[in-house]
């Protein structure tokens, strides 16, 4: 792997979540979730709290509970699972189940109605928080070990949703607390992370799920040495879900939406035109840019910016969204990384059929059956690069003519990114909550 325009320290593999732009994740029932308590939870104490009441620390991780999935059935929609024997908060999940089959149980559901939602900005000690936070914020039994990249998506999809036209979606409410919003394909995924916070929420019941969210993913990406971003609390929370009847879903960004069907798992590369680019990139293009970013009102710079910082955190599950893998070598790690890597690496274009990753030690590498992406791998040759991957649509940046220079800019200066990336960030969270 090549860092020339970046020297970066080799890492222990540390956190991960699923992609900005991923589908599909099935639902526990509300009555799985009492209590939230993300497998055997370990009391630490806070420094807040004298008495023992700090931050829960999962001990367990939910995607681990292979063994203990009990069968599913689908609704109209979402996915409801029977208590499993054990109760987990989370339920169990089945690494080896395809994130549209029947049997994943990863939940995507609100919290108790009895929870308070409101909260009171003007009395809420953020200073707190933010170490409870930084408390839960490492944990080895979590992923890659952090939770800071799970945080930062779902600060990113709560707020993705905003339409400048009507004023709708956005942060404001912490919507995926219900059904409908919980249900859109591109949030599978994101239950172990409002879950992870349940805690928090209850200790600190003044701030809104909306505040906490968000914050959530500041204070992860200032201690990941990311962008240190001023807070701006006032979000209110839904108090039901009334606010869903001028919602749609499709507002979150599509990692191949509008390009060439995939067919052939064992001929994938008949889906690359002769320059290498998948067929109807253009169409994907316009997706992300104009249906998804210039419909919240970013421009090409912003897009970008957001992308290269938001993309080097965390890793794709097929179990959730079809797709497999980090990016970036250091995950968990605020870097440029993304950006010189998707600049200076070969990438090759794979599917599930493509068993050649298993035998080269690449397997989580392998995408869920139907699903295409690209990987820094060849077959048949072997090295010492770390596996990583790239969706379809981080490939537009290299591929379109004019996100490519601002892709080359922040390969070149990770400085730059950062500040880009945290204006970018804040702007995106703080869209449709009517701050000054």
């Amino acid at each position: 792997m090549k860092f020339s325009l970046l020297a970066l320290s080799t890492a222990a593999a540390l956190g991960g979540t699923d992609a900005f732009l991923a589908p599909q994740q099935p639902r526990l029932s509300s009555s799985a979730l009492a209590g939230y308590g993300i497998g055997s939870w370990n009391k630490k104490s806070s420094p807040s709290s004298a008495g023992g009441g700090g931050a829960a620390v999962a001990t367990r991780n939910p995607w681990d509970d292979a063994n203990k999935t009990n069968t599913v059935s689908k609704s109209d929609t979402f996915i409801k699972a029977p208590t499993t024997k054990k109760s987990y908060g989370l339920g169990s999940w089945n690494k080896s189940a395809s994130p549209r089959g029947a049997t994943s149980a990863v939940a995507n559901a609100p919290p108790p109605a009895a929870a308070a939602t409101g909260g009171c900005p003007f009395h809420a000690n953020y200073d707190a928080i933010r170490d409870e936070l930084k408390l839960i914020m490492d944990n080895p039994s979590w992923d890659d070990g952090s939770l800071a990249p799970i945080f930062l998506r779902l600060a990113w999809h709560s707020s993705g949703t905003y339409d400048a036209a009507t004023g709708t979606g956005g942060s404001n409410g912490a919507g995926m607390r219900f059904q409908n919003e919980a249900a859109d394909p591109e949030n599978a995924g994101l239950a172990p992370a409002r879950a992870f916070l349940e805690p928090v929420k209850r200790k600190f019941p003044e701030i809104s799920y909306s505040d906490l969210w968000i914050l959530a993913a500041y204070v992860g990406l200032e201690v990941t040495g990311g962008p240190v971003i001023d807070f701006q609390p006032g979000r209110v929370d839904h108090p039901d879900e009334s606010y869903w009847d001028q919602m749609s879903y499709g507002r979150l960004p599509a990692a191949e939406k509008y390009c060439c069907p995939h067919l052939d798992d064992s001929n994938v590369s008949s889906s690359l035109d002769e320059t290498g680019k998948v067929k109807g990139w253009e169409g994907l293009c316009t997706h992300v840019r104009n249906e998804v970013f210039y419909r919240m009102g970013f421009n090409d710079q912003e897009i970008v910016a957001l992308l290269c910082g938001g993309h080097v955190y965390g890793r794709c599950h097929p179990n959730a969204s079809g797709y497999a893998g980090p990016w970036v070598e250091n995950m968990t790690e605020f870097s440029n990384e993304y950006a010189t890597d998707m600049i200076e690496d070969e990438w090759t274009l794979v599917s599930h059929g493509d068993t050649w990753l298993d035998a080269q030690g690449s397997a989580e590498l392998r995408p869920a059956p139907g699903n295409r992406q690209f990987v820094n791998q060849k077959k048949g040759v072997t090295g010492d690069d770390p596996n990583q991957m790239m969706l379809l649509s981080d490939m537009i940046f290299a591929w379109d003519p004019d996100f490519r220079p601002i892709l080359e800019m922040y390969a070149e200066d990770e400085d730059k990114l950062k500040v880009d990336f945290g204006a970018a960030f804040k702007r995106l969270t703080e869209l449709g909550c009517g701050f000054p």
